[in-house]
């Protein structure tokens, strides 16, 4: 699977690193060292992936994921030099897709870029590709979510959870079952990151998200998503 792929790392050997690995993949890979000209030349070549340094001099690559998730669905791989979970799961909050903690082998990266790009290129099977639970629509083709009428903007992890959800109304998925959704594959992950979907997914569509209705706790064993209450 050949893409387009913009690395922001302001380390030049961790830089060049990555690039070699990406293109000996097959990738077409382009290198910024700060964040200003991850937005820039996000901007300006749309590519298919970004993989982007959490500690970055000038515009951080947490505000830059922030930006651009306002922006584009486009998959965000977040490095960070932090194994901290608080720091982790803020990357997730930010909007990013997956993470990868310093140092990483060139095996975890390209598998982590494979299942992004395949995710952000997937087609589903169910004909349409409208899914309806109560008021809320899914349009897995389009990728778009509505409530009532009212569009609902998601991240891309958020809608990945919301769709597989909705796909199978009433069904309780466990974190580990939603990870696979997320991020393509099973891996060694901090199934937490599902909990920070699910409760922003929660402030996008519940009526009091302190008391949800619709994406509910099954405790002990992980979430499922209803039509909730009329």
């Amino acid at each position: 699977m050949q893409a387009y792929l913009l690395v922001a790392e302001d380390d030049p050997a961790q830089a060049e690193g990555l690039r070699r690995y990406l293109v000996a993949e097959g990738h077409e890979v382009l290198v910024v060292h700060d964040g200003r000209a991850a937005l820039e030349q996000f901007r300006r070549r749309k590519p298919d992936l970004l993989v982007l340094d959490l500690m970055m001099p000038g515009v951080d690559g947490l505000t830059v994921c922030r930006t651009l998730r306002r922006e584009t669905e486009t998959p965000i791989l977040m490095l960070t030099a932090r194994s901290d979970e608080h720091d982790l799961l803020t990357g997730l909050d930010g909007g990013a897709d997956d993470y990868l903690t310093k140092p990483f082998s060139p095996r975890e990266l390209l598998a982590r870029v494979r299942a992004l790009l395949r995710r952000g290129r997937a087609h589903d099977t169910t004909g349409s590709g409208l899914l309806s639970v109560g008021t809320l629509g899914v349009d897995v083709h389009r990728h778009v979510v509505h409530d009532d009428g009212r569009p609902v903007e998601c991240t891309p992890g958020e809608f990945a959870i919301l769709a597989a959800m909705a796909a199978q109304p009433d069904r309780v998925f466990t974190r580990a079952q939603l990870l696979t959704h997320t991020n393509g594959a099973e891996r060694d992950s901090i199934e937490r990151s599902i909990d920070v979907h699910v409760l922003n997914l929660r402030r996008k569509i519940e009526p009091d998200p302190r008391r949800p209705s619709r994406l509910l706790t099954v405790y002990g064993v992980g979430y499922k998503l209803t039509a909730g209450t009329p």
